[in-house]
């Protein structure tokens, strides 16, 4: 197969194969309250899988159990075979983790490069006399960087909006910086929380297409929490359904919308597939 290069200077379009994430009986509780009760599923390389429930199924705090917010009680979270529980959330996205957030987490009144710059944090380990002075390496390096920043400004079609504080921009232009700040860390694994959430028909059409541009293009393989199902049923390769911080189907979409037990617990009787 002809690979051609990615976004960040490595080949995409291989078809990639194998687990990148296992999640094994996770059991999260607060108190009395048990969030997430023996979920397990995998994620493989370049896949788009989706967990979709009720407001309060436990969706974000799958998330946060993979990012390293929260640590559960019971269970596992392998890497590529390797123990994730018990690292620092900054670890784990220097392993290739990066996430999303359901409510927009961007530092206003920077623009959208800086924005942006802040997501190559991981890849900027100079120390901190050589970015002083601002010489040789910590030079090379900055501009580096800037140009990832670049690509990924032509790749969301925001440059227009480059150089404007992020306060000023349009709310799905917001959305899609914060999307460009987490391919900003050249991730390996994006877990995306509600991307369209608030978006009216248009911005949602844009995003999804940039979600499969990020999947086809770049082979980056996520995790999506959305409610929109519409997009889901479109876009994703496997779905999740949660019910009270239960697993209770895993399946292609096909799968998941004829599925008696989600049709019940969460789609509603007369959900046309």
């Amino acid at each position: 197969m002809t690979t051609k290069t990615g976004l960040f200077g490595g080949d995409s379009g291989e078809k990639r194969t194998g687990k990148l994430v296992e999640v094994d009986d996770i059991q999260l509780s607060f108190g009395g309250v048990k969030a997430v009760r023996g979920v397990s599923f995998h994620v493989d390389e370049g896949e788009l899988f989706s967990i979709i429930g009720p407001n309060g199924a436990g969706k974000t705090s799958i998330f946060n159990c993979l990012s390293g917010v929260y640590k559960p009680q019971e269970g596992s979270i392998t890497w590529r075979g390797k123990p994730l529980l018990g690292m620092r959330p900054d670890r784990i996205a220097e392993m290739g983790i990066a996430r999303t957030f359901q409510n927009i987490e961007l530092f206003e009144h920077m623009t959208v490069i800086q924005n942006l710059m802040m997501g190559r944090h991981t890849k900027m380990n100079n120390n901190w006399f050589a970015n002083g002075i601002y010489l040789g390496p910590a030079k090379r390096k900055e501009m580096a960087n800037r140009a990832v920043v670049e690509d990924i400004i032509d790749f969301l079609e925001i440059e227009q909006w480059r150089s404007y504080p992020v306060a000023l921009l349009p709310y799905g232009i917001q959305k899609r910086v914060e999307l460009g700040r987490a391919l900003a860390m050249e991730p390996e694994l994006l877990l995306l929380d509600e991307p369209v959430a608030g978006m009216n028909l248009e911005e949602t059409e844009d995003m999804a297409r940039f979600i499969l541009d990020i999947r086809l293009e770049l082979g980056v393989a996520m995790i999506l929490v959305e409610h929109d199902m519409g997009l889901v049923m479109d876009i994703a390769d496997r779905i999740m359904v949660l019910d009270f911080g239960q697993e209770i189907a895993i399946g292609t979409p096909d799968e998941i919308a004829n599925n008696p037990d989600v049709i019940k617990a969460y789609l509603g009787e007369e959900f046309d597939s």
